[in-house]
C-alpha cells in the first residue's frame, strides 16, 4: 500500500494527458488503427495513393507533435509567397528572384554547358550491364533507383509502370521505386538509417543487387522548410550532399545521379511543403550542380555520382509556364495541396518518361540502342 499515493498520481496524470489528448480535434479526428495499416503498407513497400499517403503523413505529425496536423497550420518561421513565381525554365539573365538569376544553368541559360556535357558523355559511357558482384555482363541488368519522400515514390512508382510498358525501354533495363513516404532528405542523411534499410530490401525484392544500380533519380525537399531562402537551401543542400555521398557508398556503381525538384504546391493548406519553398527547391538542383563543376570537394565524383538536371517538374498552377505548356490544376492534387493526385502524378510521370526516353544525356542508357 506504500505505492498506493505514486500510482494514484501515475493514474491523475495519465487521465490529464488523455484528456487533452481527446480535446485536440486533429489528434481525435484520426483513425489510428487505419493510420496502422497504412503505416504497415507503406514499409513493405506498397505504393499508397495521394489520399491515402497524405492522412499516413498527417497521422505521424499529429503523433509526433502532440496533434498538430501539417496541413493545418504553417510550420514556425515560414515565409508567405509573392504573388506570382516565373518558373526557372522562364526567367531570362534580367530576371531575379532573391539574388538569383534564371535559367536552368544560371545567366538565363537551359542549355548544358558544354564541360559538364562533355563529363556526362563520360559518365554515360561507363554505364553498361552489370553481374550481381558489379562485372561487366551481357545477361546483366541496369538499375535505376528513385531516392526521396512521398511525392517522389507517388510520381515515380507511376513512371515505372508506364515505362516498363514503354517499347523504349531497353531489356536490361530495371527500374525500382526505393523512394518512400515520410522519408526527405534529412531523413536519408544518417548512412545506415531505416530509408537505406527498405531501399536494400526493395532491390532484392526486384532481384538486382546494390552493386547493379548506376543511376538514380533524387527529388530534393526536407519537411516543413521554414526560414528565409539562404536558411532554407543551406540545410536542403547539406542533406543532399550527405545523401549522394551515402548513395555512392552503397551504390558503388552509382554513376549519374538527375536531380529534381518540387512541383507546384500553391494550393498548400499548411506547412508540410508550400509556396516559396516548393518553388525554391530548384534553386538547389542548381547550386548542387554548379558546386560540382567547381570542383567542391565533397561533391567530388570520387564522392558523389555525377549531377545532372532531370526533367524541370515546377510551374505555376494554371498559368503554367513557357518552355512546354506545363499547368497543374487544383484536381492534380489530393486535399493538401501538397501530394500529387492521379492526373498529377501522371503529369510527373510523362515528364520522367520523356525525358529519360529521348534526352541525349539519358536515352543512351534507357532505350533500346538503334541498330
Amino acid at each position: 500500500m506504500k505505492n498506493f499515493p505514486r500510482l494514484f498520481l501515475i493514474a491523475i496524470l495519465l487521465f490529464s494527458v488523455s484528456s487533452l489528448i481527446a480535446q485536440t480535434p486533429e489528434a481525435t479526428s484520426i483513425d489510428w488503427d487505419k493510420a496502422k495499416r497504412l503505416f504497415q503498407r507503406e514499409q513493405r513497400g506498397e505504393a499508397l495513393t495521394a489520399e491515402e499517403q497524405s492522412y499516413l503523413d498527417t497521422a505521424k505529425e499529429a503523433r509526433k507533435g502532440g496533434g498538430q496536423r501539417p496541413g493545418s497550420s504553417a510550420a514556425p518561421n515560414q515565409r508567405k509567397a509573392p504573388a506570382s513565381l516565373t518558373p526557372l525554365c522562364d526567367m531570362g539573365t534580367d530576371d531575379q528572384y532573391e539574388g538569383e538569376d534564371g535559367g536552368l544553368y544560371g545567366k538565363g541559360s537551359n542549355e548544358v554547358p558544354p564541360a559538364l556535357k562533355a563529363a556526362a558523355g563520360e559518365a554515360l559511357a561507363e554505364i553498361r550491364p552489370l553481374d550481381a558482384e558489379g562485372r561487366p555482363s551481357q545477361d546483366g541488368r541496369i538499375v535505376l533507383v528513385s531516392i526521396s519522400m512521398s511525392n517522389a515514390t507517388q510520381e515515380f512508382s507511376t513512371f515505372k509502370s508506364i515505362a516498363d510498358a514503354d517499347p523504349r525501354k531497353s531489356n536490361t533495363l530495371t527500374i525500382v521505386d526505393c523512394a518512400q513516404g515520410g522519408q526527405a532528405m534529412a531523413e536519408w542523411v544518417p548512412e545506415n538509417g531505416r530509408p537505406w534499410e527498405e531501399a536494400m530490401k526493395r532491390l532484392g525484392n526486384a532481384g538486382v543487387s546494390p552493386a547493379q544500380v548506376q543511376v538514380a533519380w533524387i527529388k530534393l525537399a526536407n519537411k516543413m522548410p521554414s526560414g528565409s531562402m539562404v536558411e532554407h537551401l543551406e540545410k536542403l543542400e547539406t542533406d543532399t550532399v550527405k545523401v549522394l555521398q551515402n548513395a555512392r557508398s552503397r551504390f558503388p556503381n552509382l554513376r549519374i545521379a538527375y536531380l529534381g525538384s518540387r512541383i507546384w504546391a500553391g494550393n498548400a493548406t499548411g506547412g508540410l511543403n508550400p509556396e516559396p519553398y516548393a518553388y525554391e527547391s530548384a534553386f538547389a538542383v542548381r547550386h548542387l550542380i554548379q558546386r560540382q563543376m567547381s570542383g567542391e570537394e565533397s561533391l567530388a565524383t570520387g564522392n558523389a555520382p555525377l549531377l545532372l538536371w532531370g526533367p524541370y517538374l515546377w510551374s505555376q498552377g494554371e498559368k503554367g509556364r513557357q518552355l512546354d505548356g506545363l499547368k497543374y490544376l487544383k484536381e492534380d492534387f489530393a486535399d493538401d495541396g501538397v501530394h500529387p493526385g492521379r492526373s498529377g502524378r501522371e503529369k510527373v510521370a510523362g515528364l520522367l518518361l520523356e525525358f529519360f526516353a529521348t534526352d541525349p544525356l539519358a536515352a543512351s542508357w534507357f532505350s533500346i540502342p538503334v541498330r
